[in-house]
């Protein structure tokens, strides 16, 4: 990227010429460190070069919302932030719902729109690309796949992905409790499917009671569940190898942070599950890193787009771990941008630890809509603007913005034409893309799935033959018990339990929504 990314050319503090309330808005966005440009302060229809609005760059782990209706420049305003991060060294991952973020890694190309936009924000646009790794869930794209195993994946996420009740979702965190203690791992669905089902055979109806609170028709419920969830095609998502989160933390040989792009149109059919996902790899990201207190940057920056359906629907304790994990993930440098039409769609608790906020253009054309701009304005701080006019009249590519200024205090609130991002606009060709992925490091890690012995395999070689065998004469006293005494048998597992699942057991370790990782 060019220079003017890192040091703005335009005072940003304002010139000595601008009217007074322009001039006091502008004083709050003259940081000392390095701060991202955003672009170009607008008061009274004017567009004024010389009052730069920016986010200080030590401020980026405190979490972030950008908002708008359809249309109004939201995906271009992530780019925007994304590329200057990477510039400034930060890794950056994007959720690519609608497959046009690609882009970010070639350079951009000039056009009459792009040179106007520049030259109204004062600044200088030099195309450049940015260093990226394509990634897709389950490998349904062009992508490195993404995949996680059940265990580590944990049941509160699973629970939501499955759209169980809080009876179902607290049984199926009894039910990985027994895997981990017994030693069944629980890789991909088969795994889960399989342990599921032994505890409402005939065979496992006494470790069913052993388990408090666990009744034969909820788990039968969950049963179901796992089987049409299986049947809709989602069990490419869970696997292995799993993707490692430390992946997304990597810099460039240049210094510059690697964006990690996760393809998404091939699953925009399953929302839930992509939200879901999604909020997995952060909890995953919360459960390895290290605290690092308030650092100069942050290592990772998430944009978490289409946010409202993570929240729609959620449990109680679902949306506690999320509020928690929000909170908690800032301490180890890693900054959170939620993505949607309007701040109401994310849960107050939430919304209180955004302190970066661009709010593009919103549409009031019915009473709903009226509801969500006043509820929208409410959310601001007092300004000099009248926001709800100045929210509905908001062209592409203007936002309303505040942020947290370098001793965290919010900033004045100042309508933003953006400046106009230096990689390309929309996505890069198949063929390309394809290229980019094999030559990726990731690829030989990730590219081939991995099948190894796990519960399925264990229980499938523990169960007794589908056909009723003849009778057995009585063991002597002397002869060893076979095999599936010992693990069919009375205290199903014990011996395994013993061998394998202690150890196993003691390993793992679960964390605010229940995801668990093997000790590297």
């Amino acid at each position: 990227m060019s220079d003017s990314e890192t040091v703005p050319p335009a005072a940003p503090g304002g010139g000595a010429d601008l009217p007074a309330e322009a001039r006091e808005i502008a004083s709050g966005y003259a940081f000392t460190g390095p701060a991202l440009d955003l672009g170009a302060l607008l008061w009274d229809g004017t567009c004024l070069p010389d009052a730069a609005v920016r986010i200080p760059l030590s401020m980026l782990n405190r979490h972030g919302l950008v908002a708008g209706a359809t249309g109004t420049g939201k995906t271009k305003t992530l780019q925007l932030i994304a590329e200057q991060l990477s510039a400034q060294g930060v890794a950056v991952f994007l959720a690519d719902v609608k497959g046009d973020l690609s882009g970010i890694a070639r350079p951009g190309q000039e056009n009459d729109r792009v040179r106007k936009r520049s030259g109204e924000v004062g600044r200088p646009w030099t195309p450049a690309g940015f260093p990226a790794e394509f990634l897709a869930l389950g490998g349904l794209g062009h992508g490195v796949p993404v995949r996680a195993t059940v265990t580590s994946f944990g049941p509160v996420l699973l629970a939501k992905v499955l759209q169980l009740n809080q009876t179902q979702e607290q049984s199926l965190g009894l039910i990985f409790h027994y895997a981990d203690t017994k030693g069944l791992e629980l890789i991909d669905l088969k795994d889960l499917r399989a342990v599921v089902a032994f505890l409402t055979s005939a065979e496992g109806k006494a470790e069913l009671r052993n388990i408090g609170g666990l009744s034969s028709a909820t788990a039968g419920v969950i049963l179901r569940s796992l089987t049409a969830f299986e049947a809709q095609g989602m069990a490419d998502f869970f696997g292995e190898p799993e993707f490692d989160t430390a992946e997304f933390l990597r810099t460039a040989e240049d210094g510059r942070g690697i964006v990690s792009v996760l393809e998404l149109p091939a699953v925009q059919d399953r929302p839930l599950l992509f939200s879901t996902f999604l909020m997995w790899l952060l909890a995953d990201l919360f459960h390895d890193l290290p605290e690092v207190g308030d650092a100069d940057r942050p290592k990772l920056v998430f944009f978490f787009d289409e946010a409202h359906l993570l929240f729609d629907d959620a449990s109680r304790a679902f949306l506690d771990s999320i509020t928690q994990t929000v909170r908690l993930i800032r301490s180890k440098g890693v900054g959170v941008f939620f993505v949607t039409q309007t701040p109401k769609d994310v849960p107050a608790d939430v919304l209180a630890q955004l302190g970066n906020r661009v709010q593009h253009a919103l549409r009031a054309f019915t009473p709903d809509d009226q509801k969500a701009l006043r509820a929208t304005v409410q959310t601001f701080p007092r300004s000099a603007y009248d926001l709800e006019e100045l929210l509905t009249g908001l062209g592409i590519g203007e936002a309303v913005v505040t942020v947290l200024s370098e001793n965290g205090a919010p900033t004045p609130v100042a309508a933003t034409r953006l400046r106009p991002p230096e990689s390309l606009m929309g996505p890069v060709d198949a063929a390309e893309l394809d290229r980019a992925v094999r030559d990726s490091p990731l690829h030989g890690r990730y590219a081939q799935a991995v099948d190894r012995e796990s519960a399925y395999e264990k229980l499938s070689a523990a169960a007794p033959a589908p056909q009723a065998p003849p009778p057995r004469a009585p063991r002597a006293p002397d002869e060893e018990p076979s095999l599936v005494e010992q693990v069919v048998g009375s205290g199903m597992f014990k011996s395994l339990a013993r061998s394998v699942g202690t150890q196993l057991g003691r390993e793992i370790t679960r964390s605010l929504f229940g995801t668990a990782r093997r000790r590297r």
